[in-house]
């Protein structure tokens, strides 16, 4: 299967991979939020360490933590995400990962309509502001 192209992040990758305190700049994530993506099995790989044990991350890593921020941003479950790299690490799961991917999509589109209809709401209740606000300014400016 061709790799599924994400959201990237555009950093330069030195072949002996970014520390974590880099990625986690790069990210935006924390150290402690990439040591747990890690402990909880979200990575897709494990991740790799030089001689003195520090984890470094190749570009193939940043490829999937974006993946990763990009499904959290939209509100996936970590259960979900964690099924998704289980299923990620199995060659011939590709209808699984549809099903879970389509799934999740599901749920936003439903979050969608829902933040759609609040937002109507609130324009709603400004407008009613904003009449009360002019209606206001109009009459003191007949009262002067």
């Amino acid at each position: 299967m061709h790799a599924i192209t994400l959201p990237t992040i555009d950093v330069d990758i030195p072949d002996a991979g970014l520390t974590i305190g880099q990625v986690a700049r790069v990210t935006g994530l924390s150290v402690q939020a990439l040591r747990f993506y890690e402990r909880e099995g979200l990575m897709l790989d494990p991740t790799r360490r030089d001689p003195s044990g520090h984890r470094r991350y190749g570009r193939h890593d940043m490829e999937w933590i974006n993946g990763l921020l990009m499904l959290r941003e939209t509100g996936m479950s970590i259960g979900d995400m964690r099924v998704l790299a289980d299923l990620s690490r199995r060659e011939g799961s590709e209808a699984e990962r549809l099903r879970v991917l389509e799934e999740h999509r599901q749920k936003v589109l439903e979050e969608l309509t829902r933040t759609h209809r609040h937002l109507a709401a609130l324009q709603t209740k400004i407008d009613a502001y904003h009449a009360v606000v002019n209606d206001r300014q109009k009459a003191r400016k007949e009262e002067e």
